[in-house]
Order: structure tokens, then sequence, then C-alpha cells
């Protein structure tokens, strides 16, 4: 008899124990877990303001697409993590589901479509060529006999070509824009084509650089975010990107990491 008691009591003491390490929805009393799904965002965090890292603050990837992609997500009930990668890699990244979308200041060209899918353009912005203050850089003409260079597989890259066509000049890639403005700065390249936005972002930065504006047809430009073909999430972010458009959260954002235009 007094083994059957023991063997109760142990029954009941573990049963006490379990009890004790679980919560009652059935997850872990330690702390509280999120259901939310966490997306993997790609971008290519050498592109202030879109994204970057303020290394005097931290390591976080701060910046426009960063806030952007946040406000949609919290909207539609998902949590952010952003992965970091080279520009050119970012579409490859989306092709092989290593990320769930990007953002990253991409504008979507025609030969991009062909592998991935769109949302509508959130932001517009313009092509700036960037040289050394008094290197006589101040019209495309000007470029004739230089180097110049651009970010590997950028939509700058695909213009500086087109432009190469008519003007002769040698196109030169690079991964990340800190390395365009090194090169400058060394003498390496004579100029090079960043976004405008980011462009003076580098401006207020370092005074020994100047740029100009390259005129051009605005559907050539501006910013999407991009989606594995097929992917549910292209008509889920619309909608929201939409909604931000009508309520003013979006200029909102804007005004936030663009008062400087």
């Amino acid at each position: 008899m007094k083994k059957v008691i023991m063997f109760a009591l142990s029954m009941l003491l573990v049963g006490l124990l379990a009890a004790c390490g679980t919560s009652e929805d059935g997850k872990s009393g330690s702390g509280e877990s999120s259901d939310k799904k966490v997306l993997t965002m790609g971008t290519s965090a050498d592109y202030p303001p879109f994204e970057y890292v303020d290394s005097a603050k931290g390591e976080e990837i701060i910046g426009f697409d960063v806030d952007l992609a946040k406000a949609i997500a919290e909207k539609l009930g998902y949590e952010i993590q952003v992965k970091d990668m080279d520009f050119n890699g970012l579409i490859p990244a989306l092709e092989t589901s290593q990320v769930d979308f990007v953002l990253a200041g991409m504008t979507p060209t025609e030969e991009r479509k062909e592998n991935v899918d769109f949302s509508d353009v959130y932001y517009t912005a313009s092509h700036m060529i960037v040289s050394k203050k008094g290197s006589g850089i101040e019209s495309l003409e000007d470029l004739d006999g230089k180097t110049i260079g651009v970010q590997l597989a950028s939509i700058q890259a695909d213009k500086a070509e087109e432009i190469a066509e008519t003007v002769d000049m040698t196109v030169e890639n690079r991964n990340r824009i800190p390395e365009l403005i090194q090169e400058i700065m060394a003498g390496r390249f004579d100029a090079a084509m960043i976004e405008d936005t980011v462009a003076k972002g580098y401006f207020e930065k370092n005074k020994d650089l100047a740029g100009f504006t390259i005129e051009e047809d605005e559907t050539e430009a501006g910013s999407a975010i991009a989606f594995p073909k097929g992917s549910e999430l292209t008509e889920e972010f619309n909608a929201e990107l939409l909604k931000m458009k009508e309520n003013g959260e979006l200029e909102e954002l804007i005004v936030k990491w663009f008062d400087n235009k």
C-alpha cells in the first residue's frame, strides 16, 4: 500500500512541476512569445538615407526604406528582419528564397520585372553626376575621355552605359556607394553617377564634392518594393502602400528622411 501511495504522490508532483513550467496558452512561462510571422527584408545598407548604418549611434540598419517596411509590416501583422547584402545580390536572393522582399531604392526596370514582381513606385528621384570640386565636369559632354563609377547592377549602371553610347567615357562598377566616393577622392574615378538624394548626403559630409542632376524622363526613375514572382505579399503591401499615400503617412516619412532636399 505504501508503494502505491508513494507512486501516486510522485505522479502528482510530476504533474505540478510540468504545470509550473508552462503558461495557460501552452507557451513557456519564461517570457512572452510573438505569434507574428517574421519576414526577411533584403537591402544594401550603403545608401543613406534609404538604408544605412549610423555607426555613431549603433550597428542597426536604419533609413527611409526600413521605416517604410516596418510601417507596412505592422499594419499587416508581420515582423521584419533586415538582411544586408551587396545590391547585385538582392534579386538572386529573392529568386532563391533567401529573403521575402527587397526594399533598397530599387527601380522597377523591364529587365528586372522579368525575374521579380514590384509594388507601385513609392519614391521618385533623379540621377546625379558627382565629382571633385574644380574638376570642370559640369555637363555630360564634360565626361568625354573620363572614367565614371557606378554601383554594380544599379539603374545608374544602365544609365551610364546608355550615355556611353554618345559620350566617349569609361564606365567602371563597384559594389557599394562609399567605394565610388573613395575612388573619386583617390583620383581613380573622375566622377560617379549616384541617385540625387543619396549624393546630397555625401555633399554634406565632404565639402570637396560637387555635382549636377541629369535631366530625364520621370518614368525612368522611381523606387519600388521587389517580391518573388507570384508572391501574395505584392498585393498586400501595395494595398497598405496606397493607404499610406492617401492618408499622408508616406509623405511624413519622406519629410522625415528627405527634408534636406
